[in-house]
């Protein structure tokens, strides 16, 4: 069977998603466009070669309308003739992206393509899509679910009280979080990754999310964000723990990963890196919507035929602390090991970018320890995960 292997893998600076963050002035086409030129520039990639490119992102309106990953090959410079489609599970689309593009070279259908992701959430405001052309839940749904569903951070909540996870234990993990990535930071441990964005006011070259002098203390400061009177009354067994401190920030960035048959690599000089090794997705409970990964690390795992100690690394998107917490807790993995570099409450959650910016991390984390084998999973709106293996070359 044709291995599918990663050759290369480059994200933008994380920006704050909001009005005067670092790239709110960047359109999310041009964010895109950088990676792939980026990947084209340090490959000596032929475009024309190009098979497909495949483009997570999840509010897929204004800016990022109209399939946005065709719009990001043609402002790439890319040949006319790359074909390029835009796709959407929710937090998971760029790891999603990722699964598809390895799934084609596997059977045979690419040689060469790029997975890539991309969210502008300054720009492209959450829930614009919804705020436009109505809700997505009509009443069959409604009919199915009559307890009602929820959003994603009273989802965060139901895990916190499930799992036991106290403010205390929230809070450390989060500052925790941000400890990790600003000392990878100091480390230069990005810099392989890192494509600076220039922009009006100068070009970025570092993550702005991240808070180094973070503690749990100041943690302790902020109010519980998603308690209301109404929610209250109808989850009385909720603590209400999570804050903006423990939740990942609204975030601008993208960022890709160039996928190849081993022979394609071979053949135009380039290393092969970390091949695909296994892949799942699952759907789970949509009212705790956030515990997917747990189902889907542990399907994975059975298909692969290894085990959690045979993991050297694992990313788990931070969404919330409370999630990379629980699943920690269920699969019985390593905390050592867990978002080694920091996770999402610090480096950012610039939704459809997340998947191919986990992606890019864990393999530099293998590469750095000389680990050989590396798990990726993430929640996902609506009750679903990804999870992927990947194996280090070399």
């Amino acid at each position: 069977m044709r291995s599918a292997v990663i050759v290369d893998a480059v994200r933008t600076p994380s920006g704050r998603g909001k009005p005067g963050g670092a790239l709110s002035g960047v359109h999310p086409v041009d964010l895109a466009a950088g990676v792939l030129r980026a990947l084209r520039e340090r490959n000596g990639l032929d475009s024309r070669r190009v098979d497909d490119v495949l483009v997570g992102c999840v509010s897929q309106v204004g800016e990022q309308s109209a399939n946005i990953a065709r719009q990001v090959v043609l402002a790439a410079g890319f040949d006319e003739r790359v074909p390029a489609a835009t796709i959407d599970r929710q937090c998971g689309s760029s790891q999603q992206a990722a699964h598809f593009a390895a799934q084609g070279v596997i059977a045979g259908q690419y040689d060469i393509v790029i997975a890539a992701g991309v969210e502008s959430m300054s720009r492209v405001p959450l829930g614009t899509a919804a705020s436009i052309a109505g809700s997505p839940f009509p009443p069959s749904l409604r009919s199915r679910y009559p307890e009602g569903l929820v959003g994603q951070g009273v989802s965060a909540e139901l895990i916190a009280a499930r799992w036991g996870l106290d403010r205390f234990a929230l809070d450390a993990y989060a500052a925790e979080s941000h400890r990790r990535a600003a000392q990878a930071a100091a480390a230069e441990l990005f810099a392989s990754q890192l494509v600076p964005v220039a922009t009006d006011s100068g070009t970025v070259s570092a993550d702005e999310t991240v808070r180094a002098g973070t503690s749990v203390d100041g943690l302790a400061m902020l109010p519980p964000a998603f308690r209301s009177d109404e929610l209250a009354r109808r989850f009385p067994e909720l603590g209400w723990h999570i804050t903006a401190g423990s939740s990942s920030p609204l975030t601008d960035g993208a960022s890709a990963v160039l996928i190849m048959s081993e022979d394609a690599a071979r053949e135009r000089g380039l290393t092969p890196r970390a091949r695909f090794h296994s892949f799942a997705v699952v759907g789970d409970d949509p009212l705790l919507m956030l515990t997917g990964p747990i189902p889907a690390t542990r399907r994975i795992l059975e298909r692969s035929g290894l085990s959690i100690d045979d993991m050297d690394a694992y990313e788990v998107n931070e969404a919330f602390a409370s999630v990379p917490l629980a699943w920690a807790t269920e699969v019985g993995a390593d905390p050592e090991r867990l978002n080694a570099w920091g996770g999402a409450i610090a480096l950012g959650h610039a939704l459809g970018s997340s998947g191919t910016r986990l992606l890019g991390t864990l393999l530099a984390r293998l590469e750095h320890t000389g680990g050989r084998f590396g798990l990726q999973t993430m929640c996902e709106g609506g009750g679903m995960a990804n999870a992927t293996i990947i194996e280090r070359l070399g």
